[in-house]
């Protein structure tokens, strides 16, 4: 080490440096909503390979059901293992947690044949209620269509009155500055 006064000022604007650097990257890492955030993130991408991996293997079902319920649950226990350790104390976490794991216990049972004919029977009633709003909407817009473009011709209309307005007032003023500005020379002439 030098006894250099700049270097030692040097070496300690490093060190400052070094240290903020590490605060921050230590603030950010203890930050509980950087946390939770990192946590989701790692969670929504265990959840989501898993719900690919079940949904490719859909095809062979006995087999890759097997396979599938057992990476679930592998991953269900690592992920809730770490979850454990992260969240201790956070019950946003914990609930997220909760809800990904209920999702992923509903995608993998398959749908019983009384639930698909509730389903097509639901989609058959909403479909005209579908239907008859989609028209509504249309209708909507054409009612506001006329309105719209009056408004439109309306506040276009106003804003080039008003800035004709300004543009005559603004020559105004210019040829008022000018006259007052010749009335000073010729009184700086006749002093």
């Amino acid at each position: 080490m030098t006894d250099s006064p700049d270097a030692l000022r040097a070496e300690i604007e490093r060190t400052r440096g070094a240290l903020g650097a590490d605060v921050d990257a230590l603030s950010d890492k203890v930050n509980p909503a950087k946390i939770a955030d990192r946590q989701t993130r790692r969670v929504r991408a265990a959840f989501g390979s898993l719900r690919d991996h079940v949904m490719g293997a859909a095809d062979d079902a006995g087999t890759g059901l097997g396979n599938a319920a057992s990476d679930a649950a592998g991953s269900v226990s690592d992920a809730a293992h770490h979850a454990r350790a992260k969240v201790e104390g956070n019950p946003l976490a914990v609930g997220l947690i909760a809800f990904g794991a209920g999702l992923l216990a509903a995608s993998l049972i398959p749908a019983s044949n009384a639930e698909r004919r509730a389903a097509a029977a639901a989609k058959e009633q909403a479909q005209p209620l579908l239907d008859e709003a989609a028209d509504v909407a249309k209708d909507i817009a054409d009612d506001l269509r006329g309105p719209v473009q009056d408004a439109v011709g309306a506040v276009t209309d106003r804003a080039k009155a008003a800035a004709h307005t300004v543009a005559g007032e603004a020559a105004a003023a210019g040829q008022d500055v000018k006259d007052r500005a010749e009335q000073a020379r010729d009184n700086v002439r006749e002093s």
